[in-house]
């Protein structure tokens, strides 16, 4: 996995969390520097720690699932975009509160970033390659900071988003990532078969 396809894959990760974070921004009064980062650290964070312990898992098998490793890549990344489209066009979405508080942060940014944890089973599989000279340790870790650090931003511009225009962009922002994630899927099952690069 090149770092074009890193960033491509960062960006649709963090989509589930820009969207919670607008409505975030959305029911909060007062918007602070402060509030906007205390999101952006809890969803940055776990969507950086879950792809790295999907990683550390997916290796314990990387022997076993080698052979099959793009259509794992492909079926993963598939489903999880294609459950974000389904989300966003579903229509029981409820916003959240203004709340930060530990515990209510800390099961929205499990449940913004599970999906991280899937992908990072796929890094063992179709490993990140940022440093060529570096070991597979190292570039993965670059990678899950890389996805950390684009949720992060995005996520403080989500609630930024929210707070001045509501949760107008919400859904969209869920169908694009998800858009994003099946078409990664299908890029590294193409490139397996040498149609693509």
């Amino acid at each position: 996995m090149d770092l074009l396809t890193l960033l491509l894959l960062a960006v649709g990760l963090s989509m589930d969390a820009f969207a919670v974070a607008i409505c975030k921004g959305l029911a909060m009064q007062k918007l602070t520097w402060k509030k906007c980062c205390i999101v952006g650290g809890w969803f940055g964070g776990f969507q950086a720690l879950m792809p790295f312990t999907g990683y550390v898992l997916g290796i314990q098998f990387e022997k076993y699932i080698n052979v099959i490793a793009p259509w794992i890549a492909f079926v993963l990344l598939g489903f999880i975009g294609a459950n974000m489209i389904r989300e966003a066009l579903g229509e029981d979405e409820e916003c959240e509160t203004d709340t930060l508080g530990v515990k209510e942060m800390f099961m929205m940014a499990v449940a913004t970033s599970i999906d991280a944890l899937a992908v990072g089973v796929t890094f063992a599989c179709v490993p990140v390659v940022i440093a060529a000279n570096a070991g597979g340790m190292f570039n993965t870790l670059t990678g899950c900071l890389m996805i950390g650090a684009t949720t992060f931003i995005l996520s403080v511009a989500g609630v930024r988003v929210g707070n001045v225009f509501g949760a107008k962009y919400k859904n969209r922002a869920e169908i694009a990532g998800g858009v994003i994630l099946v078409l990664l899927g299908i890029k590294i099952l193409l490139e397996h078969y040498g149609i693509l690069g």
